[in-house]
């Protein structure tokens, strides 16, 4: 069955407000259509702006295009999305019935995500996004992962010594930069690997 874009859109929209439901969670619409963001998502520590997307599995890789196009007199104009528009990317994937959500901070400036479902057949850890990280039902520390300081209920807070806050080498490797702008301003990292203090990220 053909669907076009507007009704993936609306799937979307409604397979992941149920899916925050599910969770406890309170959903929120904007009255209007001119903010960048779908949904509003509430999970105990305040509203987060979530852009919804519709995705489709490519063999073991969801692809996800967080690019946006719109017409103007001049043409079309594509754009991406910011930290400062959003606060995370919500999507839906019908091939395999599940709903994901990405903090912003993670998606880098990049037009296209790709999330595996699979690890990848080459062994390749390092720049690779798998999907079962940012299931739904999978987010422990949704504060933590959109690079905030709210915590969301029943979850368990990150790991922090005099040190800084603990944070697994791959982890560390995956999301790099991110960390480095957090060291910017003003927090500090240890990096463990394999349980034990392997590195330190400190501001300059």
């Amino acid at each position: 069955m053909f669907v076009d874009s507007n009704a993936k859109g609306a799937i979307a929209e409604a397979e992941i407000t149920v899916a925050a439901i599910r969770l406890g969670w309170a959903v929120l619409r904007p009255v209007n259509e001119r903010a960048r963001y779908d949904l509003a998502i509430d999970a105990g520590s305040g509203p987060l702006r979530v852009q919804c997307k519709w995705a489709r599995r490519r063999g073991d890789v969801i692809v996800v295009g967080v690019r946006t196009s719109r017409l103007t007199p001049t043409g079309y104009v594509r754009t991406i999305y910011t930290a400062d528009e959003i606060d995370a990317i919500g999507v839906f994937c019908p091939d395999v019935d599940r709903c994901y959500l990405i903090p912003a901070t993670h998606l880098e400036g990049r037009g296209m995500l790709h999330l595996r479902l699979e690890p990848a057949r080459n062994g390749q850890r390092g720049a690779v996004t798998m999907a079962a990280r940012y299931e739904f039902g999978a987010i422990a520390q949704l504060g933590e992962r959109l690079g905030g300081t709210q915590k969301v209920a029943g979850s368990s807070p990150a790991s922090s010594t005099p040190e800084g806050t603990e944070v697994g080498s791959h982890e560390f490797r995956e999301h790099f930069g991110w960390y480095l702008e957090r060291s910017l301003r003003g927090e500090q990292f240890l990096i463990t690997r394999r349980g034990k203090r392997h590195a330190r990220l400190v501001p300059p």
